[in-house]
């Protein structure tokens, strides 16, 4: 008699299932208005984890402050705390698209937000199962997966690419970005559970309280002592000096003056000779290679013949192979292109993965009826297929252009492939007519990822900024800053060996979505009314 009313009242609640582990919202759930305020905290708080803010913690925040939201909610409001926590997170996120067209930003960042609404009533389900720290850290997961491959393939916002300083970042070396992203949002459910315990407890101090708060702080201690994991062991590996030449372009205040072509070239050229003229006076140590920019040449060499020339010029100045981002004709490809003295244009990487409303458009003639995007790329590229290495002596260079960067498995191909070093080529110029640095700032944050993941030391070059040559555990050898000229060069290992991530590849993300297609089955059976005995005789 004594726990009938308790059942009584865990069956008045909106979702209780009678004989259903404890729901988190045991406590009744947060007022409307303050779900929603928590919801809109989280995704800003996330925001604020990411370049250029960059408070890391904040990662895990966001996580916890959402579950807090959706405890105690119904579907449909789960929905619009989703809703609120999206919007809070993907439009100052994305914000640096408003260089290309207000639309482009508006509706990226809200149709981001709509799809994370549907899927927070997905991790509202997974609150009511035991365990369901570890089910809603899979779930983080899996959203990221779905967003990184549908409908548009756009891997931003991704817990682990927060992570870029912090301790725990090392253990993207293990199981890669997923594994990262899944252990951030661990500690945020944790900690999200020891809130919701002290709520339902009603102030007082009990030992589910505490015993919820220590495991929390358990929890991210383990976490963030990924810092300790022995996942860069580069001592032995031969090393070679590199080059990232950053040529800048016109600071304009529109796209077609600023991408200015034969000018852009010619500042990657007047670079490179004078890195060639201080390499001369023993200045600095010749380079075994030198790395310039996507679209640093934004026109096929093959056609063009004073452009051809130019790049012939700054390879011959250097006595170097140069490996040039560039635009090539019939198919349109995005492309790195390997220029070897004596030798002229060689291997080709071409560009992989394609940026949608960039480098092609979708529903391009609903859109030309409205605007004049699709006029500014009247032809869409064609995607490459397969990774490529280059060989530069002891070198192996792994290339992806861009945007890949975010990619797990184009970066992880081109390492799988022998890559002993890696090189990545981007145009941040587009982003930054407004004098934004969040796109630059959060892709090479990228980067600096990357490179621990594979224990491989990384060349970023861009034509305005940030150009840096990552170290193999994710330091800053050098950088270069933003829209100014600029030569890097810097001593790097060339490491063979690969790492757990990059063996075991994507298996760490199959295995975490199987997990949340697996709890949200689970709950979906908790949640069936189920019959009594005396339904059942009577046939009911």
């Amino acid at each position: 008699m004594g726990g009938e009313p308790e059942e009584v009242a865990q069956a008045a609640r909106p979702g209780a299932v009678p004989g259903a582990p404890p729901d988190p919202g045991a406590f009744g759930g947060l007022a409307t208005g303050w779900a929603l305020l928590s919801s809109v905290a989280g995704g800003l708080a996330v925001y604020a984890a990411f370049p250029p803010i960059g408070i890391w913690p904040l990662a895990a925040v966001g996580p916890a402050l959402l579950v807090v939201a959706l405890a105690g909610r119904s579907l449909r409001a789960s929905f619009c705390c989703g809703l609120a926590f999206g919007l809070a997170l993907f439009v100052p996120l994305l914000s640096w698209l408003i260089n290309v067209a207000w639309y482009a930003w508006g509706s990226l960042a809200v149709a981001a937000a709509v799809i994370f609404a549907i899927l927070c009533v997905g991790q509202r389900l997974l609150l009511r199962l035991p365990c369901w720290p570890v089910f809603v850290a899979a779930w983080w997961v899996a959203a990221e997966a779905l967003r990184d491959r549908w409908p548009f393939a756009f891997p931003w916002g991704r817990l682990a690419m927060s992570q870029s300083v912090a301790p725990d970042v090392r253990w993207v070396a293990v199981g890669g970005v997923p594994l990262l992203s899944f252990l951030v949002a661990l500690v945020g459910a944790m900690t999200a559970r020891a809130v919701l315990v002290a709520l339902g407890s009603g102030g007082r101090i009990e030992w589910r309280w505490l015993a919820a708060a220590v495991a929390a702080v358990v929890t991210g201690g383990l976490v963030l002592a990924g810092g300790l994991l022995p996942v860069d062991p580069v001592g032995g590996a031969p090393t070679a000096v590199v080059a990232a030449i950053q040529g800048n372009v016109p600071r304009a205040r529109n796209l077609p003056a600023q991408l200015n072509d034969t000018e852009v070239t010619q500042n990657h050229v007047t670079a490179t000779i004078k890195l060639a003229e201080q390499v001369k006076a023993g200045q600095r140590p010749a380079p075994a290679l030198a790395v310039w920019p996507e679209d640093a040449v934004g026109v096929d060499p093959s056609d063009d013949p004073f452009l051809y020339d130019e790049v012939v010029t700054a390879m011959n100045a250097l006595g170097r192979p140069i490996l040039v981002g560039e635009v090539l004709e019939n198919p349109l490809r995005n492309a790195g292109q390997l220029w070897v003295p004596g030798r002229g244009p060689t291997t080709v990487y071409v560009k992989r993965q394609l940026v949608p409303f960039g480098e092609y458009i979708p529903f391009r003639g609903l859109i030309s009826s409205f605007s004049s995007l699709p006029s500014l790329q009247p032809v869409n590229y064609t995607a490459g297929k397969l990774p490529v290495v280059f060989d530069v002596g002891k070198i192996r260079l792994g290339d992806v252009i861009c945007y890949e960067v975010g990619f797990d498995d184009l970066v992880r191909s081109e390492v799988n492939a022998g890559a002993n070093l890696l090189s990545v080529q981007s145009n941040d110029a587009d982003f930054e007519i407004d004098g934004q640095l969040g796109e630059t700032a959060q892709q090479t944050a990228m980067a600096r990822i990357r490179a621990i993941e594979s224990d491989r030391a990384l060349v970023y070059a861009s034509t305005t900024g940030e150009s840096s040559i990552i170290a193999p555990d994710g330091a800053l050898i050098a950088y270069s800053g933003v829209w100014r000229q600029a030569e890097l060069d810097a001593r790097v290992p060339l490491v063979s060996y690969r790492t757990l991530a990059d063996r075991v590849g994507a298996w760490p993300e199959y295995l975490l979505v199987l997990l949340t297609a697996l709890g949200l089955v689970w709950a979906g059976l908790l949640a069936r009314p189920r019959r009594s005995s005396g339904d059942l005789a009577a046939g009911r």
